[in-house]
């Protein structure tokens, strides 16, 4: 049907405007569709005037595509109204559960250490440009000045960007000093220089994921289940993202797959339904839950 078409089509759209680049097989596989329904779909999104591009390894649309700005203006607030609305909102009641909430989504989006002030804003904007154009261009960097709150310094960094992150607040990199991926926050960086160097460590990289769940980690762990109605209405209420990743398998039957960072999110959902839900895979998570259980049963006989 037409509807099913289209969710698939604006499923891909949210894909390809991400920060992290899937590739052609991960984007067919999470969507639903062959390699040739893709590269369809690649080409209907640029005849409507998306800035559809080829990163390394796949695709992705520029954020700055005419549609996604109009799109943007009508439903998002400038930084002056975020600001000016943030204000306003401490000083409502505080013991107003609305106003908590109202103030947690806005601080979801919205870095007010950084619009709160008009030098550190314009900073961050500079700084985050300049790491776009180094990711885009596979370029070496240098962070500087950045206060690390771990070590207490303010030094330069060296790095690899290949990843924005967090609404642009942060950027993961790789480190060839120390040899290790790391995300850094824009607003403790006191610029970027970008250096004529490409990267030489790329195949170091680790993007950093986050889950349904709000779990982050470097790897994927692949979990299937069977849900019943119960766990399936739960799952699409407390975890709305997880939809497109549950297909009916039966009358009554819901199955889930789909990749997480850990599996403490997905387990503690389990754990709470497990007389609703058959867990189908993957091996790994199978152990996870066996060891859960043996620990519980030890903490109730002791």
């Amino acid at each position: 049907m037409r509807h099913d078409k289209l969710e698939r089509e604006l499923n891909l759209i949210l894909l390809l405007t991400e920060n992290h680049t899937y590739t052609v097989d991960e984007l067919c596989a999470k969507v639903g569709i062959s390699r040739r329904n893709l590269y369809y779909y690649l080409e209907f999104f640029r005849d409507c005037g998306f800035k559809v591009y080829k990163r390394v390894g796949g695709y992705g649309i520029d954020r700055d595509s005419p549609f996604i700005n109009r799109l943007v203006s009508r439903v998002s607030f400038t930084e002056e109204e975020a600001v000016t609305m943030r204000r306003l909102l401490d000083q409502a009641d505080r013991g107003n559960p609305l106003t908590a909430n109202l103030k947690k989504k806005l601080d979801h989006f919205y870095d007010f250490e950084i619009l709160d002030n008009a030098e550190l804003r314009e900073q961050s904007v500079r700084s985050v440009s300049a790491l776009y154009d180094a990711i885009k261009l596979r370029r070496q960097v240098i962070l500087k000045g950045y206060a690390s709150p771990h070590s207490r310094t303010v030094r330069d960094r060296f790095v690899e960007p290949f990843l924005l992150m967090n609404n642009n607040n942060e950027v993961r990199c790789y480190e060839p000093s120390s040899g290790m991926n790391k995300t850094f926050k824009i607003s403790r960086m006191q610029g970027v220089e970008t250096l004529s160097t490409e990267w030489e460590h790329e195949a170091m990289h680790r993007r950093m994921f986050t889950d349904v769940f709000m779990f982050s980690g470097e790897e994927l762990l692949p979990v299937e289940l069977l849900l019943g109605e119960l766990s399936f209405n739960i799952m699409k209420e407390e975890y709305p993202q997880a939809k497109p990743f549950i297909s009916d398998d039966a009358p009554g039957l819901h199955r889930l797959r789909l990749d997480v960072c850990s599996y403490a999110g997905i387990g503690r959902f389990v754990l709470g339904l497990f007389d609703d839900i058959r867990v189908l895979g993957g091996p790994g998570f199978k152990d996870y839950l066996k060891a859960k259980v043996e620990k519980m049963n030890l903490k109730v006989r002791g």
